[in-house]
């Protein structure tokens, strides 16, 4: 798939203007760039990151923290899609009172109901979400380092370091496959490799960091079926 920039913005009904201003930000950037007319072009995975910047712009969420959530090597992308839901709902739920109040009001059926209205439960369940994102995903000193290492990566760069994760990760499903033990020297060997390339292409990955990374691969299901 290759777009152009106005095939993008007629396609998600975001301006070509704000196109421009996510890629200056560097919150969308541009599959690649021609060289020789300076067209921008966007492929599959620029639209998937478009439809996850719309879902949190949906919810109010300021660019600033989406950049922030969206880099964060530990971003989990169905965790916050389901997260994503509650609130959509809850949103959904409150349109519909509102909307049953107004048939109500056409009808001449004044019911003084102003409890549709009440956006609190909404409000407060968003700004849990926002926390546990920011938490989770925004503010932490390796998430720091990570875009201040990344900051710089073109879009070969970014699938390079993707398709090197892919990689070690097959690695790791041939090592399960062959019967190696979990604490055995091959499996050991795959740990520090991927140890060392989540600090050489992230940020510095402690012994203390990569165990909370094994311990939340396989607590959260849904972690754990994405890899």
């Amino acid at each position: 798939m290759k777009l152009q920039i106005s095939e993008i913005a007629k396609l998600t009904g975001v301006s070509i203007r704000t196109l421009h201003y996510y890629d200056k930000i560097k919150l969308l950037e541009p599959a690649f760039v021609d060289e020789q007319n300076g067209y921008r072009f966007y492929d599959e995975r620029s639209l998937e990151r478009m439809q996850e910047i719309l879902f949190y712009r949906e919810l109010d969420f300021p660019l600033k923290e989406i950049k922030k959530i969206l880099s964060s090597p530990e971003y989990d992308k169905e965790k916050a899609l389901s997260e994503q839901k509650k609130l959509l709902l809850l949103k959904k739920q409150r349109l519909e009172r509102l909307i049953n109040v107004i048939d109500n009001a056409e009808k001449g059926v004044n019911i003084m109901d102003f409890k549709a209205f009440d956006n609190s439960e909404y409000e407060k369940t968003r700004k849990m979400f926002a926390e546990e994102a920011k938490t989770k995903w925004g503010d932490t000193w390796a998430y720091k380092e990570s875009v201040e290492k990344t900051s710089e990566y073109t879009q070969d760069k970014w699938q390079m370091v993707n398709a090197g994760m892919d990689g070690i990760i097959e690695e790791f499903a041939r090592c399960s496959k062959s019967g190696e033990s979990f604490d055995g020297e091959q499996a050991q060997t795959l740990v520090k490799k991927w140890q060392d390339y989540i600090t050489k292409n992230y940020y510095t990955c402690t012994d203390e960091i990569l165990s909370g990374l094994g311990a939340m691969y396989i607590s959260d299901e849904r972690f754990t079926n994405n890899i």
